[in-house]
Order: structure tokens, then sequence, then C-alpha cells
């Protein structure tokens, strides 16, 4: 790969090679990041370029991607998920330019399916046949979805709290699915031991640096769609820090290539009884575990792997942490869906709620430029997108029934 100088680990500060099967430091087993040579990159992508580009896809941002010359690329059309002007939502909340980054429009119905599509082209390069992750639900479904598109086979270990819609998902895809009886720490676990076992390609985003490559695609979206000018927040739900620090590091890329002339602050978005990443970062102590109390299935988790890449971007962005409860995660999914025409689910808005959260007490400028990511489509959480909801109007078959509730309304 001309565009990858190596990988360097984000905790001892070595380097070591950009190889398949390295995904943690060799000498100390930290975290990798990949990286780039902007240089090199420079003349493969500009602003020229990207504008003739026919490729309405994550793939339009090849160059800033680690992937390898002549790899097989996904068939799904990851990437390039809508940006709207939310003016009704933004009205409501005081902010006169405000966007949704509508990611649950993606092929599996979430932004994993950007970490996913890297995690299927680079098995695929690699020789491997079967992939494999832990996950709350997104992870999963996309890495069913983008290998089955490859031809390959997956192997999913889910929490048994898993929505149901999503285990559908999986089946649906012919995944290979393993409900374990126990949090996501412990499929986690579980997965970790099947993949070095049986030599699976490892999907988990906290430990494969790749993938967070694919996440930043969201960011080189957002520039490009708002003409290269830089937002002033970016809002994003908070679970194991790959998704925050995969927005950063995106936005640092273009900065990296002049593309950009500054950088956004982030808001880091999790649940109030799930916020171990938010809490270290108020705190300035270590990342500690936590219950994953949240009906946010795709945020609950309660020891981040990703957490100290996270933590990153959330001190060098200048950023801004808020923690909000399930009750203020419905109250958003309800408001985002009435004023802005999208459904987001639990996870998918809580990053609308903090925002929310923010608006209402004043803490962000009414003049900001601001988006807020929705990272994944509500019908994948029916059961709370009800709760949110709220019950029809049950009318008999006649006139006389229906008059009066319209004329209450």
């Amino acid at each position: 790969m001309k565009n990858v100088l190596g990988c360097v680990c984000v905790s001892c500060g070595k380097e070591t090679g950009a190889e398949v099967d390295t995904t943690t430091c060799p000498s100390c087993g930290g975290m990798l990041d990949v990286k780039y040579d902007y240089a090199f990159i420079k003349t493969k992508l500009d602003r020229q370029s990207l504008a003739s580009s026919a490729d309405f896809s994550m793939w339009r941002y090849l160059p800033l991607l680690p992937i390898e010359e002549g790899s097989e690329l996904s068939p799904l059309r990851v990437g390039w998920s809508p940006l709207y002007k939310a003016d009704g939502f933004g009205e409501s909340l005081g902010l006169k330019n405000l966007y949704i980054k509508d990611d649950g429009l993606n092929p599996t119905s979430s932004l994993k399916d950007r970490a996913s599509a890297i995690a299927a082209v680079r098995a695929k390069k690699a020789g491997k046949n079967t992939v494999a992750c832990s996950s709350t639900g997104n992870a999963a479904s996309s890495l069913a979805g983008n290998a089955a598109a490859m031809g390959l086979k997956s192997f999913i270990f889910v929490p048994e709290r898993a929505p149901k819609g999503k285990v559908a998902q999986l089946l649906v895809f012919g995944a290979h699915v393993f409900c374990v009886k126990g949090n996501y720490e412990d499929a986690f676990r579980l997965s970790a031991e099947a993949i070095s076992r049986w030599g699976w390609y490892n999907r988990n985003a906290a430990i494969n640096p790749y993938l967070m490559e694919g996440k930043k695609t969201v960011s080189l979206e957002i520039a490009e769609q708002l003409g290269f000018k830089t937002p002033d927040y970016v809002a994003v739900s908070v679970g194991d820090g790959c998704t925050i620090a995969g927005v950063w590091k995106g936005f640092k890329d273009l900065y990296a290539l002049g593309l950009l002339d500054k950088l956004p602050r982030l808001i880091s978005v999790q649940a109030s009884l799930c916020c171990p990443i938010n809490r270290a970062a108020e705190t300035g102590n270590a990342i500690e575990k936590m219950d994953e109390d949240t009906i946010a299935d795709s945020i609950a988790v309660g020891v981040p792997r990703n957490g100290d890449k996270a933590l990153a971007a959330i001190r060098e962005s200048n950023g801004i942490t808020v923690n909000v409860t399930d009750d203020e995660i419905l109250s958003a999914m309800r408001r985002l869906g009435a004023a802005a025409g999208v459904f987001g689910e639990p996870a998918g808005a809580a990053g609308s709620a903090g925002l929310i959260k923010l608006a209402e007490q004043k803490r962000i400028p009414p003049n900001a430029l601001v988006v807020s990511i929705v990272t994944g489509n509500g019908l994948k959480d029916v059961v709370n997108a009800q709760k949110a909801a709220g019950e029809p109007n049950f009318v008999n078959p006649d006139m006389a029934s229906l008059s009066p509730l319209v004329e209450s309304f």
C-alpha cells in the first residue's frame, strides 16, 4: 500500500508494519493507529478529483484507506449517506445551521457498514474465508451483510440482550450466530478466544485498527457535502470509542491534506448509566468499568476497548462530553423524527439527544455550524421505537368517531 507508511502504537509510540495479522502493538499490546503518506495521497486525491468522481460510496476516498491495490471491493453501496439541513429541528433548538448525517441508510442500516466493508475486503485479500466479531448488534449485522456480499462466512457473538431485529438480520445474512449468556464483555471475550483458536479474520473494531479507517469516511463525506467547510461541532454517540475516534481521524486527515483549514469540536454523547469514556474525560482518571445499563444497546459498552483513542479525540478536539438518560434518548427519537423526518434507533439518536441537552443549556452558539450523526436506523429496534412513539389513535370506521379526534389536534 503506497499510501500507508505503517502503524504506530497509541500507548508506547513504537511503529510497526501494516500487516494483515498485526492488530495490536507487538511490543506492549496497545492499540495501533494507521499512518499515511500524505504527500503521496495529495497526488491522488484533491477537490478536483473528488468533484469528477462518479463513485458515490466510501470507496471514492480509496487513497485514504488501507486497501491494497487490486483488492476486490465490496459490491454493497456503503457510504455517501445524506446530509440533511434540518431547519425545523434546528429551529426548535435555537440553532440556525444544524445538519443531520443519516447513516442509518447504509446497506445494513448503520454506520458500522463502513468498518465492515474494510474488514471484508482485507479478509478476502488476505486469503481468509471466514470473518468474526462480537457486537451488541450493529457491527454484527454489518459484518454479516458485507461478508455475504463478498462470499465469506461469518461467525457472530452477541450478548443475549441483543435486539431481536438485529439478530434476525444476522440470520437472514447467513451468519452463524451465537447469543452469549452474559453481557457484551462476555461476548467479546468468547469471540477473541474463538478467533485465536480457528484463525478467523478479526473484525472486532476494538482490536483491528483498520476498521476505524472505514468509520472515518463519515467525516470525509460530511466535509465534502459541506463544500469543505468545517463544522464547528459534530455530535456522535459513543460506545467502545471506535466511532468517535474514527470521526476525529477523518477530519484530521483532511486537515493534513490541506482540504480543511480548521478542525471541529466533537460532542461525545454517552448513556448516563453507561458512560465510562465520558467519566474518564471529565475526571482525568483512568477508564473504569460500568454496568451496561441503557436501552441504547449499540453504545452499551461497560468496558470500552478503544477508550484511549476516544479520549484522545475528545481532548485534542477540545470536545464536550454529555450524558443522556434513556428517557432523553426516547424523546430525541420522537423529536428527530417529527422535526427532521429521520428515524434513528436509540443509539443512533443518542448524539441528537446530547445536542438537544447542550442547546437547551445554551452551550452551543446559535449561529454555529453543527452536525449530528445518526448512526443507526430505528427499524433495527422496533420495541424501543414503539416506546418512543407511543400508541396510535383508535377510531370506529365512521366520521362521528374521527371528527372529534381530528379537531382536537
